[in-house]
């Protein structure tokens, strides 16, 4: 398959549902807290009962505008809300009210490991419920659906994209970063597994060189960054065979299955007349003043983006900033060290070795352990200082992690203090030297690598609190 890949090129475009952040519902008083008995989170007006009328959340709309401008969107002066005609069971109503034809954000793009990708609209509306399935067997009496409406009503940013991508690599990519800025501006929390994001992914191939796009289809239920690049991938196959074989790609919705590996058709896929979309009658049209945007816009959190600059303009390397950037977590903490004074550099060496590690082994997040940016402060103050050493630090940054307590105390309470007494190290060293003579003639015959043995063998004996640039001076000194 990897040879007949070079024959076409793959078209891609994501469609991304941002669950907002919102306490209540886009239409609606009812909470939108996850998890809750199913069915408690309902009113008249989440489960359509006639007479009802919508109420728009204003918030819905700050946050609708605050991520157009994070993704580099047009807000226009006026969007309507329109009716989406479709028939599910999880849909009071027997309709969707969304947005058609003028959305709340237009025209914007992100910019992925120096490409652009356009992003034609991002549009609010309300979301559906749940089914649950229940039973497994196959009998009639057995295997049913059960409706679960407290989702229903809860505001979504749907965010749709041009399909400028041309692999499952740069879609995932793509989606990432996506996730990345509707967490930091505190839009959506980014849960992919709960469902608070959600994608689906419209894929079409086309001949090298050729600029008509082929016939698309478009795959749901897809919960992960993995999910979503294996997904595209088994796409692509399957629309190359199909093409290869003399067939025709078919317009339809797919059900990408992770269990098995592999998309189902799942139904024909809908064109918007299909929906039948018309302007919501209970809702007027929304004018967003200008004032009302720039002071929006002059509320922008640091954006992913502009961190990752700020954190190399420090000292950081790109891998090591793109990493703490993508754990909102550990970049907030690192943050908060630096504004303690921490040295940057210092500062990462512990998040990305022995703290990632620990949190790696321990599955918690950073705000889960017992660290403090303070304490970690304190603790590279210490080495800064030379009252520890670096490798003293990097063994009492685990107690530190597991029992909140402070550096010092731990320095003090097992005399981890470091030895800088030049006098102590040298009667240390002799005694090094003395006791390996082979090593001694070997080095003075031109072994200069053995220097480092001698290194280990004094911080061994003075368990790692010797200063170690006072060793390599006394060493040098009494080697010749």
């Amino acid at each position: 398959m990897e040879n007949l890949r070079d024959k076409y090129e793959v078209v891609i475009g994501l469609e991304v549902h941002a669950q907002l952040k919102t306490k209540s519902k886009i239409f609606a008083p009812d909470s939108t807290e996850f998890g809750q008995e199913p069915n408690s989170l309902t009113c008249p007006i989440t489960l359509g009962m006639p007479g009802v009328l919508p109420v728009l959340n204003k918030e819905v709309v700050n946050m609708g505008i605050l991520t157009g401008l994070a993704l580099n969107c047009s807000i226009p002066e006026r969007c309507k809300f329109d009716r989406k005609q479709y028939f599910y069971p999880d849909l009071p109503k027997g309709y969707q009210i969304s947005q058609y034809d003028e959305p709340i954000c237009v025209n914007g793009y992100l910019d992925i490991d120096g490409k652009r990708i356009g992003i034609t609209r991002a549009h609010l509306e309300e979301d559906a419920g749940k089914l649950v399935h229940m039973g497994s067997s196959g009998i009639a009496d057995s295997s049913y659906s059960l409706v679960d409406l407290n989702r229903a009503g809860t505001p979504l940013l749907e965010i749709v994209s041009e399909p400028d991508m041309r692999s499952a690599q740069e879609a995932r990519r793509y989606m990432e970063e996506l996730r990345n800025i509707v967490r930091y501006i505190g839009v959506c929390d980014g849960n992919l597994e709960e469902g608070s994001m959600r994608c689906d992914a419209n894929i079409s191939i086309m001949p090298k060189g050729s600029d008509v796009f082929g016939t698309r289809a478009e795959i749901k239920n897809v919960n992960s960054f993995a999910a979503l690049e294996r997904a595209i991938e088994y796409e692509i196959d399957r629309q190359i065979e199909i093409v290869e074989e003399g067939g025709e790609v078919v317009q339809e919705t797919r059900l990408w299955d992770d269990n098995s590996r592999e998309t189902r058709s799942m139904r024909g896929k809908e064109d918007a007349h299909d929906y039948r979309y018309f302007p919501e009658p209970d809702l007027m049209p929304l004018k967003i003043s200008r004032e009302w945007v720039n002071e929006i816009k002059d509320k922008m959190p640091e954006l992913p983006s502009q961190k990752r600059e700020r954190y190399m303009s420090l000292g950081l390397s790109e891998y090591d900033a793109t990493v703490i950037v993508e754990q909102m977590g550990l970049a907030l903490f690192f943050d908060k060290v630096l504004a303690l004074g921490a040295n940057p550099k210092t500062a990462v060496n512990f998040i990305m070795g022995e703290i990632s590690a620990y949190l790696k082994e321990t599955h918690e997040e950073i705000s889960e352990t017992k660290l403090t940016p303070e304490n970690l402060a304190e603790l590279i103050s210490l080495i800064e200082k030379k009252t520890i050493s670096n490798n003293i630090g990097k063994q009492i940054i685990i107690d530190m992690l597991k029992e909140g307590t402070p550096a010092s105390k731990i320095v003090e309470s097992k005399g981890l203090s470091q030895i800088s007494d030049t006098g102590a190290i040298k009667e240390i060293a002799q005694k090094v030297v003395e006791s390996n003579p082979d090593q001694v003639a070997k080095y003075k015959s031109g072994k200069n690598q053995l220097f480092g043995f001698f290194v280990g063998q004094v911080m061994k004996e003075t368990k790692g609190r010797a200063n170690p640039q006072a060793v390599n001076e006394i060493l040098k000194e009494i080697l010749g």
